[in-house]
């Protein structure tokens, strides 16, 4: 009976895809210990955005957090995501700080990194790989799942080869945007395991619908584990229900490893949480997103962009700027639309439309990108698209933070001046949130309140073969 680990995401990226990534660390300690219990391999519980909202949105030292799941799960390993160079920031950062803080890290009690790049540019996973593989953690290289006409099967298994350098202990499949289709699923994972051959991720968002299938032929491929969340905060644009995935897979004769009684039982506290945090609830976002299927951009970019039009009084432009954003794609070199690249192309296309000419307004981050500054582009960027955006300036093609500077000693000396404790963990906040990350170690940042319960309301129009019908919903 062949062994599937099951990696559930709840504390991390469910609450990061449904409530805005702001579940509080008390409501997480109560029910640490049984997620332990039930036999689930890997707890993803820190990195991505939470980081970041923990301090500036809950008043919470994110470490702290981790050092308090970690006293209480015994069994299990505790997981993060790490954005390779940028860490758990939104820039790159110099490798002494990426170094210093993949360190601290498995010091405080992770034993699972993680770690991705947004353009799968492997030179930028290069330094947070390297130092992770010094401490005793499982190092998990990933690549970024997208679809274009550079992102073949050969081209993941190319990727998947140059991680396998670095001696990682696994490959994840990282479908940010739920495009990841059971045919290719099963195709990548068996490619991987045939050229790489060594253990297989599967991680898909539910955003199309098609998350729990791709999961299983991924499994039925040879995939090692897969990604879920308890089902309170699953599906929508989280991921795959884990009592759902357990049932299915020891059914179909896998051995998981997990008690779906005590699985039960975390679902009812679970319950409890998603109505406490229903007012960061969107309803919008519990549901398949089938657009993506057509328009293949991930929910987050598209609701940034339909925000930027209405700021504009322009949502007839809608369908212009969903035509724009493919050909903004292809001449930035196929970039993943994850975090930051999906909202550079977004906004680009909105400007591109607003504006009326292509590229005669051009953001930094556009130039940035065109510039090589967040790393090499899937695809070689046509010469007449970099004249376009840089003019007379000239890309680099050195890794990015080859520029950079070290940084923590500096950082160090500026907290000092502000009479903080220069702990590492101290610096480390400051010098990747400066703002926010000063305020917090002075005091200054108040917990938030909870918001209301968002409810869907009015009157609304809908037209079918040509018939306008109106449906009214009444507030609940």
């Amino acid at each position: 009976m062949r062994k599937v680990k099951i990696v559930d995401l709840t504390l991390r990226d469910g609450h990061q895809s449904l409530l805005a990534t702001r579940m509080r660390t008390r409501d997480m300690l109560p029910i640490v210990e049984k997620f332990d219990d039930s036999g689930i391999s890997v707890l993803e519980v820190w990195g991505g955005a939470t980081f970041d909202s923990a301090h500036r949105f809950l008043n919470e030292d994110p470490w702290e957090r981790l050092r308090e799941i970690r006293k209480r799960v015994k069994n299990a390993q505790l997981s993060m995501l790490l954005r390779g160079q940028n860490v758990v920031g939104y820039r790159h950062y110099s490798d002494d700080i990426v170094e210093k803080f993949v360190i601290k890290t498995a010091e405080n009690g992770l034993d699972f990194f993680r770690i991705f790049d947004a353009l799968n540019d492997v030179r930028n996973l290069e330094t947070a790989i390297k130092t992770a593989k010094k401490t005793d953690a499982h190092v998990q290289g990933t690549i970024c799942y997208t679809i274009s006409p550079v992102h073949t099967i050969e081209k993941y298994v190319e990727i998947a080869k140059e991680l396998a350098t670095f001696d990682v202990d696994s490959i994840c499949v990282k479908d940010m945007a739920g495009l990841l289709s059971p045919k290719m699923s099963y195709e990548i994972v068996k490619a991987l395991k045939k050229e790489v051959g060594i253990p297989i991720n599967v991680h898909s968002h539910y955003t199309s619908g098609m998350a729990s299938m791709a999961l299983l032929k991924g499994v039925e491929a040879g995939a090692d584990m897969v990604d879920t969340c308890m089902s309170p905060l699953s599906m929508g644009t989280s991921h795959p229900p884990t009592e759902s995935i357990v049932y299915a897979l020891n059914e179909l004769g896998y051995n998981t490893g997990v008690d779906l009684e005590i699985l039960m039982e975390i679902r009812e506290y679970m319950m409890r949480i998603r109505e406490k945090y229903a007012g960061y609830l969107d309803p919008i976002s519990t549901i398949p997103d089938t657009n993506v299927l057509v328009y293949q951009i991930p929910g987050g970019m598209f609701s940034n962009m339909i925000n930027q039009l209405k700021e504009q009084n322009a949502m007839d432009k809608l369908p212009e700027v969903l035509k724009e954003v493919p050909k903004v794609r292809e001449d930035l070199g196929y970039p993943p639309l994850v975090t930051p690249t999906s909202q550079i192309v977004g906004v680009q296309a909105v400007v591109n439309v607003l504006v009326g000419e292509r590229y005669k307004v051009v953001t930094k981050e556009t130039k940035d990108l065109v510039k090589g500054m967040y790393g090499r582009t899937p695809a070689k960027i046509k010469d007449e698209i970099v004249k376009l955006i840089l003019g007379d300036e000239k890309p680099i093609d050195c890794r990015p933070a080859d520029l950079l500077e070290p940084e923590f000693e500096k950082r160090k000396k500026e907290l000092e001046a502000e009479g903080i404790e220069t702990t590492d963990e101290n610096v480390l906040l400051y010098a990747l949130f400066p703002q926010t990350g000063l305020k917090f170690l002075k005091g200054e940042i108040e917990e938030e309140p909870f918001p209301p319960a968002k409810t869907v309301s009015g009157k609304f129009k809908v037209e079918i073969e040509g018939k306008e019908y109106e449906v009214e919903v009444e507030p609940m």
